[in-house]
């Protein structure tokens, strides 16, 4: 694996660990991180050897609290503009990835952190951590799709509720939201992270990936979602995992999927 400045990486039975790396920042992302974190997330997806990519932060305090002021409090609006197309396009390639990505929130995720979280494909929460854009506090909005993506989640009157007072959300109504699919001891947001990409992980690879194309192409303004799923499930029919999945069925047997 690369060696990244922000981050740590570990590749452990098939999982990716991504850490985010700036505990004395509380991990917030500043323009080199953000664009850390798209190469990683890229290896792992071009790694064979991986299946499935945790995302998380250093400390025990914050995954990633916010982006980092500091570094674009003086920026001109044509500035300001392409940092956030950046973050989008980064956010964008994780909530497309291939491969199942999970966010093991394990502190604060506000602002710039709660919108990486919500590009994941799920989110496992520390009972201790907190959700919120905060933006509106700086005369700010989310610039890294964080008004899209917490309607989206949580439904328009909430967001809206949430993106306008800044207010934070803590883990527990998180998970009643529909924002955390679990909320879980600080010390097992990592192993239930890992428990559950170990599941997918049995699971068909082609038929996985499949899944997260047809599920993002419900959100998406130029896609038919219906359209996609029949594409996808056409598409399956010839692939040697369906072959292998309907095989092992009939034979009451495990199948033994490859991605092919």
């Amino acid at each position: 694996m690369k060696t990244y400045e922000n981050l740590l990486t570990e590749k452990k039975e098939g999982i990716l660990t991504i850490v985010v790396n700036r505990p004395d920042k509380l991990n917030a992302l500043n323009k080199k991180t953000i664009a850390e974190i798209g190469e990683a997330v890229a290896e792992g997806n071009n790694d064979p050897e991986v299946s499935g990519i945790i995302i998380t932060g250093a400390g025990e305090k914050a995954f990633v609290a916010g982006a980092d002021i500091s570094e674009f409090s003086s920026y001109s609006e044509q500035e300001a503009a392409a940092l956030s197309r950046h973050g989008v396009e980064v956010f964008f390639s994780i909530e497309r990835s291939a491969k199942p990505i999970i966010a093991a929130v394990n502190g604060f995720a506000l602002g710039g952190g709660c919108e990486l979280a919500m590009a994941c494909h799920m989110r496992i929460a520390s009972e201790t951590a907190k959700f919120g854009q905060p933006e509106v506090n700086l005369g700010l909005l989310p610039g890294y799709s964080g008004t899209q993506r917490l309607v989206q989640l949580i439904g328009k009157a909430k967001a809206l509720e949430y993106l306008m007072t800044a207010d934070m959300i803590p883990a527990v109504e998180a998970h009643r939201l529909g924002l955390a699919n679990y909320v879980v001891p600080a010390a097992e947001v990592i192993s239930k992270s890992t428990e559950i990409l170990k599941k997918i992980a049995t699971k068909a690879p082609l038929a996985v990936a499949a899944v997260i194309r047809s599920v993002n192409s419900h959100f998406a303004y130029n896609e038919d979602g219906f359209e996609t799923e029949i594409k996808e499930f056409g598409k399956s029919f010839v692939t040697e995992d369906f072959k292998e999945g309907s095989a092992a069925f009939l034979e009451k047997r495990k199948a033994e999927f490859r991605g092919k």
